[in-house]
């Protein structure tokens, strides 16, 4: 399951990490990252490891982690890497899945925070590639797209202007896929109900059954 999740970071938060990005010459070969069969098609730049790097980092993450849509659709053990990408013109990342290990932490979703918005760039799509067709991705900026590690998918050419992005890898407690998307239907079910109606007996019930079976699927 594919989210889109909405002002992850405010204007000012994006700002800020544009600014902590600093200039592009601080960038370096993004390929170093990727395994050997996906740095063949990686051509990006990226942030080096920091003191700098680390403060986007940590923002970044607690910005997600503030987020109810991120909290309800991850489930997040933890993020176990997050990395600042830049796209200029000609660079492009090619077919290729995430591993599916990292750091000895297996890896369950991955995100694209946007720094960059739609109209800084031309190109650059995040493209999806599942059983049921190719999905084409281009948030504004503070915007996050949160998805399968093991989806096979690809960024597109910036054909003009910088595509800036902050990119992640997070461990759920709940490994399977749809197990996480029926605890992430109960969780909004739940909130619309409490919304709507307030604390009831339904939403006593549905609360209930989310929490016991998070309980039963959920590791350590």
């Amino acid at each position: 399951m594919v989210h889109h999740l909405s002002g992850v970071l405010t204007a000012d938060g994006v700002a800020e990490l544009t600014e902590l990005a600093g200039d592009p010459a601080d960038f370096v070969d993004g390929s170093s990252t990727a395994g050997h069969a996906a740095a063949l098609v990686k051509s990006n730049r990226q942030l080096p490891p920091g003191p700098r790097t680390d403060l986007i980092r940590r923002k970044a993450e607690t910005a997600l982690n503030a987020h109810a849509g991120f909290r309800n659709a991850a489930l997040p053990q933890r993020i176990i890497r997050t990395l600042v990408s830049r796209y200029e013109a000609g660079d492009a990342y090619g077919l290729h899945v995430d591993d599916a290990i990292m750091g000895k932490s297996r890896s369950d979703l991955s995100f694209t925070l946007f720094l960059s918005g739609p109209d800084e760039y031309e190109g650059g799509e995040l493209v999806l590639h599942e059983p049921r067709g190719s999905s084409e991705i281009k948030l504004s900026a503070g915007d996050a797209v949160l998805y399968p590690t093991g989806a096979l998918h690809e960024v597109r050419p910036v054909t003009a202007g910088a595509r800036v992005a902050i990119v992640g890898w997070v461990r759920s407690l709940v490994r399977r896929a749809d197990q996480r998307e029926i605890l992430f239907d109960l969780a909004v079910s739940a909130r619309e109900l409490f919304e709507s109606q307030g604390k009831g007996a339904v939403y006593d019930r549905i609360a209930k059954t989310r929490a016991n079976l998070l309980r039963m699927w959920a590791e350590d």
